[in-house]
């Protein structure tokens, strides 16, 4: 399994998530005092290994590639989402190509 990242990365990253998605006020939101309940029940102890707190580790920092991978989705979506019927130059010029020019002049281009 790949290694973690530290715990308080994660919940760091948790946070700012949140704070994307809900503003300012994200502070007073019961998935904010649920996150920081969950990360200060599930500190480092004495033990040489935890397993609940492993557990708990690798949890937060799936719920944080869920949170990011939703908030990407949902940039792209709004970005490629149709808008209506699309000119083909306009097609091209969103995924970054360049319709081809027909050379000299044959009467049927612009």
């Amino acid at each position: 399994m790949a290694s973690l990242s530290s715990p308080l990365r994660v919940c760091r990253g948790i946070l700012k998530e949140l704070r994307a998605i809900q503003g300012p006020s994200y502070k007073k939101s019961l998935a904010y005092s649920y996150v920081m309940d969950q990360f200060r029940k599930n500190k480092v102890t004495g033990e040489r290994y935890c397993r609940a707190q492993q557990e708990a580790h690798h949890a937060s920092h799936t719920y944080l590639c869920l949170l990011a991978s939703t908030r990407n989705h949902l940039a792209l979506h709004n970005f490629y989402h149709g808008k209506g019927e699309r000119s083909p130059e306009e097609v091209a010029n969103l995924v970054g190509l360049r319709l081809p020019t027909q050379p000299g002049g044959k009467g049927w281009e612009k």
